[in-house]
């Protein structure tokens, strides 16, 4: 019998794969609570790509970017929306308002954009929000009273409850046979209004608008799956995905339950958007130089005195979405040092520096004690962060 080899010689992957040099895709994620200024650098990165990508989230989010003094408010958009060269791609795991999408288009239109038709897609596997999802949305925030979430009531969080309990229906569902579209309409809002009986609304007149909207979109609505794959392993193409919110948001790894209802840190961009991971570049976390966050939950290094209020103005911190003022502090190196490790930044991006200059003093946290104790990680419930009593 023949003695196997001492050594191999591996083969050439030109020689045993058909795409032997795909495309590497670039990711901007949020290392905080959001607000990071991510818009800055997508639109940086976007403006060298071919395809710019959503891959979670809904029009809860809200990025600014100017150019050459025109300001642009994406929501629902990507951040390259506003550039010619781009293809700009909302993927199967972000939620979608079309009524309120038309409105940001039009919005941006009258901004200067142009065809913008040819150039946005929209996953066929995306979930679609109604006006239902949104007024359950604030009736489930009113029914906590005083431990609310502090949500958006964009109807984000209902609409992907859909998706869990498999009543959603998708862009695929309204561009297809419209009468079973309609019937998974009437259904899906029956199913609601038995669990909310204080819902106002007139599906009838719902069913006739989205009668519009299935031609509307018909044309941008495609396997948004493939069509990436396929710039992928064309090689040449240069693809960036932005995340929405931020990690320190993740519905499994933010101060839950003071989080969104998706994936914002790096598995959620693979999920979706039906990219493989070997197929992930550069992943960029955009950090402030100090720390900041919208609603409620809890925030160690928040500062309710003089210098987070000069952070607040100084920094213009209101939100893009809701316009609410946003809550100040110190820059947090042990949230840092988390969403680092879970989402294995390549470089990180940090922003605001300048916030800083007319503070005499700054400080930055480096621990997390309980009852003098140092935790050894971040911790997974909010109680843990406080003292007990």
């Amino acid at each position: 019998m023949a003695s196997r080899p001492t050594t191999c010689t591996r083969r050439s992957s030109a020689t045993i794969h058909p795409f032997p040099s795909p495309s590497m895709v670039s990711i901007v994620l949020g290392a905080q609570w959001g607000d990071e200024g991510k818009g800055k650098l997508v639109d940086l990165l976007a403006s060298e790509a071919d395809v710019v990508c959503r891959c979670q989230g809904g029009n809860n989010a809200g990025h600014s970017v100017v150019v050459e003094g025109v300001e642009y408010d994406f929501h629902m958009l990507p951040s390259g929306f506003h550039l010619q060269n781009c293809v700009n791609i909302i993927g199967n795991g972000c939620v979608v308002n079309l009524p309120e999408l038309v409105e940001e288009i039009e919005k941006n239109e009258k901004r200067g954009v142009t065809n913008w038709s040819e150039r946005l897609l929209i996953s066929d596997r995306a979930h679609l929000v109604f006006d239902f999802h949104k007024q359950s949305d604030g009736l489930i925030e009113r029914g906590r009273g005083s431990s609310s979430l502090g949500t958006t009531k964009k109807g984000i969080g209902p609409t992907y409850s859909s998706k869990a309990t498999r009543n959603g229906i998708r862009a695929v569902d309204l561009v297809g046979d419209f009468s079973i579209f309609t019937d998974k309409l009437r259904k899906l809002y029956n199913y609601y209004k038995l669990t909310f009986p204080d819902l106002d609304i007139d599906i009838e007149k719902t069913i006739e608008q989205f009668k519009g909207l299935a031609e509307y979109f018909r044309p941008m609505i495609i396997d948004t799956v493939a069509f990436l794959n396929q710039a992928i392993l064309d090689g040449s193409k240069k693809i960036l995905v932005e995340g929405a919110n931020a990690t320190m948001l993740d519905i499994d790894f933010g101060t839950y339950p003071y989080v969104t209802s998706s994936n914002c840190s790096v598995g959620g961009v693979c999920t979706g958007l039906g990219l493989a991971p070997k197929y992930i570049g550069d992943i960029y976390g955009v950090v402030k130089a100090y720390t900041t966050r919208v609603g409620d939950g809890v925030f160690p290094t928040e500062l309710k005195n003089e210098i987070g209020e000069h952070l607040q103005t100084r920094g213009r911190e209101w939100g893009v979405t809701t316009g609410r003022k946003r809550r100040c502090g110190w820059l947090d190196l042990v949230l840092l040092q988390y969403t680092t490790m879970i989402n294995g930044f390549t470089a990180l991006c940090l922003t605001k520096l300048d916030t800083l200059d007319e503070l005499a003093e700054i400080k930055i946290a480096t621990t997390y004690k309980r009852n003098g104790v140092e935790l050894p990680s971040f911790p997974a419930s909010v109680d843990t962060m406080h003292d007990r009593g």
